[in-house]
């Protein structure tokens, strides 16, 4: 289901154009049967006519149920959906040094986090996360900062996913853009000691996903 919201996200607006388009033609038959009704004479003829009239506001009334089904799946299924549903696993190198497997316990395997290559896809004034840092050691209810303001701008939200892997879980979101302020807040009091993954994802009035600013940071609980 995910690369079908997907489809209907990327392509909405071309399915707009194609619906507008549709619901053209059938205003146009339904003027034209109308007129028919209108100007009939016999009631063969009344009745034929308003055979045509209801076949033309049918099909008028299914290309309004699609534009408000094509709507409320860009504006309210997509923006809901894990990130994990909507965007292609990218190929992240985000951290220099390899994953190492740590004893077995509650804790996630530990790498070290390079600041310097432990970022992608952010960009400055548009779409970055200023903190943490990339490679910053959390703990605790961590207050995120940033920048998440692009033209066309729909809304906002951050997720995280265990490094290694692409089960992006929403933390939260918001519907205002924000520079150099505060994002949101991440609560990790519950989560296993280990390095994480956080992205910050914008999605545009239309239901497109910018490309997400990832970083990689370290869990380190008490």
């Amino acid at each position: 289901m995910g690369l079908i919201f997907r489809f209907f996200a990327e392509y909405s607006p071309l399915i707009y154009i194609g619906l507008a388009i549709l619901g053209l033609y059938a205003f146009r038959w339904m003027w034209r049967a109308w007129r028919e009704w209108r100007d009939a004479v016999y009631s063969l003829e009344r009745e034929f006519a308003l055979n045509r009239l209801g076949k033309a506001t049918a099909f008028g009334f299914l290309v309004l149920l699609l534009f408000f089904v094509e709507f409320y799946v860009a504006t309210f299924v997509v923006p809901s959906l894990p990130a994990a549903d909507m965007l292609a696993t990218p190929t992240l190198d985000l951290l220099a040094t390899p994953v190492t497997t740590a004893p077995a316990g509650s804790s996630l395997p530990l790498v070290t986090p390079q600041p310097q290559t432990g970022m992608s896809g952010c960009v400055p004034d548009k779409i970055i996360l200023t903190s943490p840092k990339p490679g910053e050691e959390i703990r605790g209810i961590v207050t995120l900062t940033g920048t998440a303001s692009i033209p066309n701008f729909g809304f906002y939200k951050y997720e995280f996913a265990p490094v290694g892997t692409a089960a992006w879980t929403t933390i939260s979101a918001g519907a205002n853009p924000v520079k150099e302020n505060e994002l949101g807040q991440w609560n990790t009091t519950a989560l296993p000691n280990g390095d994480y993954f956080l992205q910050l994802v914008i999605i545009d009035n239309v239901g497109v996903t910018v490309e997400p600013c990832i970083i990689a940071v370290r869990v380190a609980n008490e």
